[in-house]
């Protein structure tokens, strides 16, 4: 199943190059990985009820076309690794451009972290059906521990 999030870019999401900020992209990306987790009912709410918090270890983007001012674009999910227990996850965003051209590749290692213990955690039952539904990159791994 194909994830994506249509978003409306604002006035602070460019440079002086009237072009979109590097940060801004990880910033839509993020968003859409929270949205994609709500969708499956592990919202922010979950996230408190059960004491635990997506963290990443590694961020990687790579750039391909610009964004200009005022264009909307376009942010997909896909998963590209998971550990058998699901507390770890790679994840792949693709950012188009109002035109559709792939502007931008974002890469994500990320983990859940007990808010308590400040440790990496299981994650609860309910992340299986959430990381199932995902669609999976074409290099997609099963992640070792």
């Amino acid at each position: 199943m194909s994830f994506q999030v249509t978003f409306a870019t604002k006035w602070s999401d460019f440079d002086p190059n009237r072009h979109m900020r590097h940060t801004a992209y990880n910033d839509y990306a993020a968003e859409v990985r929270v949205r994609y987790f709500a969708k499956y009912n592990f919202s922010i709410h979950e996230f408190t009820k059960h004491n635990l918090g997506p963290i990443l270890f590694t961020e990687e983007t790579s750039f391909r076309k610009e964004i200009h001012l005022g264009e909307n674009i376009t942010v997909n999910l896909k998963l590209q690794g998971l550990s058998k227990n699901n507390e770890r996850w790679k994840i792949i965003h693709e950012v188009f451009n109002e035109a559709g051209k792939l502007s931008a590749i974002i890469k994500v290692y990320g983990a859940w972290i007990d808010l308590t213990k400040r440790k990496l955690t299981i994650p609860p039952e309910e992340t299986k059906a959430m990381f199932a539904f995902a669609e999976k990159s074409d290099d997609f791994e099963v992640i070792e521990l």
